[in-house]
């Protein structure tokens, strides 16, 4: 069964701890975390001092995604304020490998993002190193986007280079999910949807959370 991962940086961040009991209350077990630098995309967003502010509020797994240029220099830093998962992109490091290993070293689950037009190729020689592989739907920097329909076939690509190399490895999706197209990405192939302005820009929180589960079981 797929799992929803609801992105932070949807949330009203005047209330954040009050943002992650709605999700909790709707069934989700994941908190995506979008770290921003403002150099790798065109946004800023949080680094790891908030994280670790949030970590002793909550049980979920913190799904920190890196969209950062030379992740490897925090890598630490965010394994410290609670970090379960270390997601960098493909492009972000020089030394992809090496940047892997440092994460996993800590004890840490290793994901690689890959942005739209990145092939899943270029994970061959890390395929047996990492746990999950981030598809970008839409080009990272800003929530709120609409998904790129090409991505459908990625997806579906991606999945059998899992299931062929490694299919202890989780397949996360993220950008322009909504209710409309979510179960259309899970028959693709994902195991693991992270949703922003979906979930968080609902009337109600809990009951929109609530609402993609019921798609994807």
């Amino acid at each position: 069964m797929a799992k929803i991962a609801p992105s932070l940086l949807s949330a009203d961040f005047a209330n954040l701890e009050g943002e992650i009991r709605k999700i909790e209350a709707g069934g989700a077990e994941y908190l995506h975390l979008d770290v921003m630098d403002g150099n790798y995309v065109p946004n800023i967003s949080f680094g790891a001092p908030v994280i670790a502010k949030l970590r002793d509020k909550t049980d979920l797994i913190f799904d920190v995604h890196l969209m950062i240029e030379k992740p490897e220099r925090y890598i630490e830093n965010f394994v410290k304020a609670g970090a379960d998962i270390i997601t960098i992109h493909q492009e972000a490091s020089l030394h992809l490998h090496r940047t892997i290993q440092e994460i996993k070293s800590h004890g840490v689950k290793a994901g690689v993002s890959l942005n739209p037009a990145t092939p899943i190729e270029s994970l061959k020689y890390v395929i047996d190193d990492i746990d999950l592989i981030l598809i970008m739907s839409v080009n990272p920097g800003f929530g709120g986007q609409s998904f790129i329909p090409t991505m459908i076939e990625k997806i579906k690509e991606t999945r059998s280079f899992i299931d062929k190399h490694n299919p202890q490895i989780i397949l996360e999706v993220d950008g322009g999910i909504k209710l409309d197209n979510v179960q259309e990405i899970v028959k693709a192939g994902a195991d693991l949807i992270v949703a922003g302005s979906a979930i968080f820009g609902a009337d109600d929180v809990v009951e929109r959370t609530k609402e993609f589960y019921n798609l994807i079981v």
